[in-house]
């Protein structure tokens, strides 16, 4: 196929395209930089051109369009993932859901919108409504839109009490465009929905969700140090095994974290003090505070609600998930991260292991989450780069010793998951995307089956550099 990228151009021209080099290019990134590999590879690539359709029916013309001049399509919400997930490999059309935005119903327990819409103001609508909130949501909420979250996440703030985005329950329903030369409109629930939930927008394109919702909270962020990083790991787990103590974030920080890289903190830490990130329900403080007076090497040194600090830190939860990433590289643009998991029972064992190997080339930064209805952590570790062969060097020495990684350095569906297909979304792709142009080369078994996965896959098709 030879994509005749003029023709489908002109043919959406009465649409909202996007005209400035400068602005296509920005439209045609995301958050791949926090991987120096990623950014070594993908830096220089950019879309033919950006098309921010305003309703599902243009949605459906897009991609009708693209699909009968062979033009790839990449959808992207607010460009806030950090796999690569929004990146146009082969160049073609960036489509922007930023217009796609409505909060249409609000009932009681769940919410239907639109995918462009912001974490945050889906909040919003939310709790004016009916005084309710998102289970989860990823740090990046100020910014970042639920369909993305969907499309590109797997949990985040709400995940030591509710799981990952893609447990039972979480979502309710996505309704999907196929891109065909008639595209269908789909709805999918229950076991369907793995089929395009997280799939990066490689197998259909989501206009509609309805998502759970829970009883909103103002919150109470707190900050609890140690000057043991295992005590402070034990800590965190124990809070969230507390059923009676209502949470939304469970977070744990190895020093030097805090005092090098969190810099509204530092002033209230030394080098030597591990934190521990909570969110507790306000009803939930008086146990929380028994909890807390048990543990005589735990010390509380911030709450949201009683501050005493000369300058906010701000929400809690932009210090945790991928925000911990993002204030180290601020400070030292070295820094890269790894995700793992600590599966239950053996993850605390696995933490001290592996800390006791790589510290301090490698930090501990820990999430608790809920798998299974048990705790344990997901590990966004923070990796001293030096060059590639020494990360992979790191990742085989986790893998080895028991932790599963979610590769970070990758810009594959495979890669940065379990590293094997996943055939609901492989057997969709085919059914819904029968030319392979929705985020070419995001899914090797769609362009090579019989990958071994014993090196970094590098998509064929990828736009060279000029």
């Amino acid at each position: 196929m030879t994509p005749n990228v003029a023709a489908a151009k002109e043919a959406l021209s009465h649409l909202e395209i996007e005209e400035k080099d400068s602005a296509i290019r920005s439209n045609s990134r995301d958050f791949f930089w926090y991987s120096p590999v990623l950014k070594a590879r993908l830096d220089h690539l950019v879309a033919d051109f950006v098309v921010r359709p305003k309703t599902e029916a243009e949605v459906i013309e897009v991609l009708k369009v693209c699909y009968a001049h062979d033009v790839p399509v990449t959808t992207r919400g607010a460009g806030t993932g950090n796999y690569g997930q929004a990146m146009p490999l082969s160049g073609g059309c960036v489509m922007h859901l930023k217009h796609l935005d409505k909060v249409r119903e609000i009932h009681p327990g769940r919410v239907i919108c639109e995918p462009g819409v912001l974490l945050k103001d889906l909040d919003a609508a939310c709790q004016a409504h009916s005084g309710q909130e998102l289970r989860m949501f990823s740090s990046t909420w100020a910014t970042a839109t639920i369909g993305g979250f969907i499309a590109g996440g797997s949990g985040g703030v709400g995940s030591c009490t509710w799981g990952a985005l893609r447990d039972l329950g979480n979502i309710i329903r996505l309704r999907v465009v196929t891109m065909e030369e008639e595209p269908r409109v789909l709805e999918f629930r229950g076991e369907e929905l793995a089929r395009v939930s997280h799939a990066y927008g490689t197998n259909g394109i989501i206009t509609e969700i309805e998502m759970p919702l829970a009883p909103a909270y103002d919150w109470t962020g707190l900050f609890v140090a140690f000057e043991d990083f295992m005590e402070a790991a034990r800590f965190a787990e124990e809070i969230a095994n507390e059923d009676g103590i209502l949470i939304k974030l469970a977070t744990v920080f190895e020093a030097p974290v805090p005092h090098a890289y969190f810099q509204r903190v530092k002033p209230y830490v030394e080098p030597g003090t591990n934190l521990v990130a909570l969110m507790v329900a306000p009803h939930s403080m008086d146990g929380f505070e028994t909890f807390l007076a048990r543990r005589p090497g735990a010390k509380l040194i911030y709450r949201s609600d009683a501050s005493t600090w000369d300058r906010t830190p701000g929400p809690v939860f932009e210090y945790g998930w991928n925000h911990t990433t993002l204030r180290a590289l601020k400070v030292d643009p070295s820094i890269t991260y790894l995700q793992v998991r600590y599966g239950f029972p053996n993850h605390l064992a696995l933490i001290e292991k592996l800390r006791a190997e790589f510290s301090p080339e490698v930090l501990q930064h820990l999430e608790v989450m809920r798998e299974n209805g048990k705790v344990m952590f997901a590990g966004l570790s923070l990796v001293k780069f030096t060059n590639e062969e020494r990360l992979d060097e790191i990742i085989r020495l986790h893998e080895e010793a028991g932790a599963m990684i979610f590769n970070p350095h990758r810009y594959t569906l495979e890669e940065g998951g379990r590293q094997t297909v996943d055939d609901r979304q492989l057997t969709f792709k085919r059914e819904a995307d029968p030319k392979g142009l929705l985020n070419p080369g995001k899914m090797i078994a769609w362009d090579d089956p019989d990958w071994g996965y014993d090196k970094m896959y590098s998509y064929p098709k990828i736009r060279a550099a000029e």
